[in-house]
């Protein structure tokens, strides 16, 4: 299972510390320290579309409005903290977020919201 986000963001240790508590096996990519590549960007935007841009973010905030009117992918490629966190690869299948129905797929209906 791989964990895309930044080692910083609170929502990413979340999920991480519930993903291992549960025995998952967890890679963690930081994003800002190893960049995604572009067919790695084109997967997730094929997935996500543009809900893959937090536009609440503070990053987002910042950004100019030539950026922001910007197609995602541009957006990411320059700002890859921008991805709303955390993306999570399991066996192929994408997740964004550790939202309550995340959280059921990858724990189980028991674990989930622990």
């Amino acid at each position: 299972m791989i964990i895309y986000g930044i080692p910083t963001c609170d929502t990413c240790k979340k999920a991480i510390k519930a993903l291992e508590a549960a025995g998952h096996d967890i890679t963690f990519r930081d994003v800002r320290a190893e960049p995604l590549s572009d067919s790695e960007w084109d997967r997730l935007l094929a997935k996500f579309g543009d809900r893959l841009v937090n536009t609440n973010s503070t990053t987002y905030r910042g950004l100019s409005n030539w950026m922001k009117a910007s197609e995602a992918e541009a957006q990411l490629a320059a700002h890859p903290t921008l991805m709303k966190r955390p993306v999570i690869d399991s066996d192929g299948k994408l997740y964004m977020g550790w939202e309550k129905s995340t959280q059921t797929a990858l724990l189980g209906g028991a674990q989930a919201g622990s």
